[in-house]
């Protein structure tokens, strides 16, 4: 290494689940680590998130599987029903049968208490700066590392630049300057305390109700003493991006035909976040010299296959493995680092895509929807769900060619 890189951390926009896995990931590679987030103090909004085999191995390679996994809910099963008559479409158990097939269990987590376990990490390490209410305005590179220019006026040196910041991404921005692609699709999420739960809905199970342009997700969270509850709809109105506080009114406006058992669900929270969703068309670059992208900032995706923060991780740590590979040369790593990502995060984003249409079918296509898994056995699941969950940190870089 040159003498510049004893003086400069590497830089990553961004404080999320994707920018401390990568702040992570870069400190086990042996650097020091300057995290650039434009939010006043670190931390998550959200509620649940569902993390798969895969997310637990990304979790391990970083050195926080223990923390993650003290605060997750091991589910049993997952299951979908028809919202409009409550025929069950598919159960998937993932008990003994699936962590021995995939090394690793399924579980739920509040999204604060994941983005928590890499904090952790983060702080234990002492090698990661973590600057809040900086936000990335331009970025110049030249052959020995990175200048990030701020909102302040400020520039801070680093030797690389990671991008994870997210859908609305300056870093990707800059480099790539496409359009995110809006959904029209619009999310509503909340908590609920177990006691304001339906008894008969307190399923140790990711849980879905499947309706014409509409879903609804429960899942128990932090032991059982809340539960995550998600629904979906597509809005009537012209949508942007964004997060708001979401309207009681509005959301049981989108629900009327949904059966009673469903429908109580959407009576329960008493206040909301409205998030409406966007994702973008697949790219095949987004390594530029010494910057690359992770996440979101990569691969915006929809919230139908419960991949997003997974795929945030998986990056973060294909990266150091790309990095370990090619001794620290970041061009070179970076351009290995994407191409062992590009195929698999464009086939979740491509696949989210489609599965929102099934989760939403209506008409003879819900008939065909309410038919496609039965009589299926979970082995013929699982072999269906290889490609995903039977990802680790020994099959994460592509072959070369």
């Amino acid at each position: 290494m040159n003498p510049e890189s004893l003086e400069h951390p590497v830089l990553v926009a961004g404080g999320g689940i994707g920018g401390l896995a990568a702040a992570l990931a870069l400190v086990r590679q042996g650097f020091r680590v300057k995290v650039l987030e434009q939010a006043p103090e670190v931390g998550e909004i959200g509620a649940g998130m569902q993390l798969g085999p895969n997310a637990f191995h990304a979790f391990d390679a970083l050195g926080v599987g223990e923390q993650a996994r003290g605060k997750a809910v091991y589910t049993d099963f997952m299951v979908m029903h028809d919202a409009l008559d409550e025929y069950q479409v598919g159960k998937i158990p993932t008990g003994e049968a699936f962590r021995q097939r995939f090394g690793n269990p399924y579980a739920v987590i509040h999204r604060a208490d994941a983005h928590g376990a890499l904090l952790d990490g983060v702080q234990a390490s002492g090698q990661i700066e973590f600057l809040t209410s900086t936000r990335v305005e331009r970025i110049d590179q030249d052959a020995q590392g990175v200048t990030v220019h701020d909102q302040h006026g400020n520039t801070h040196r680093g030797l690389a630049l990671v991008g994870a910041d997210g859908v609305k991404s300056v870093v990707r921005q800059q480099f790539v300057g496409d359009e995110a692609r809006v959904t029209g699709h619009v999310v509503y999420r909340a908590v609920v305390d177990k006691a304001d739960f339906p008894e008969e809905l307190r399923w140790n199970a990711a849980s879905i109700w499947v309706g014409p342009n509409c879903h609804l997700v429960h899942y128990p969270l932090r032991g059982g003493e809340q539960y995550n509850v998600v629904v979906t709809f597509h809005s009537r109105e012209p949508e942007q991006w964004g997060v708001t506080e979401g309207s009681k009114a509005e959301v049981q406006s989108y629900f009327q035909g949904i059966c009673p058992r469903a429908r109580q669900l959407i009576d329960l929270p008493k206040s909301w976040k409205r998030w409406a969703t966007a994702d973008r068309e697949p790219i095949g670059q987004w390594s530029f010299g010494r910057v690359t992208l992770l996440g979101d900032a990569a691969h915006p995706t929809t919230q139908y296959m419960a991949q997003g923060a997974c795929m945030a991780i998986e990056d973060a740590v294909t990266l150091g493995e790309a990095l370990r590979v090619h001794n620290n040369h970041f061009e070179q790593a970076f351009d290995l680092y994407q191409r062992s990502r590009v195929a698999r995060t464009a086939r979740i984003v491509l696949s989210s895509r489609e599965m929102g249409r099934i989760y939403h079918a209506s008409g003879v296509e819900r008939l065909v929807r309410n038919d496609l898994w039965k009589g299926r056995t979970p082995e013929r699941f699982y072999d269906a769900m290889e490609w995903l969950y039977g990802w680790n940190v020994q099959n994460c870089l592509a072959s070369p060619h």
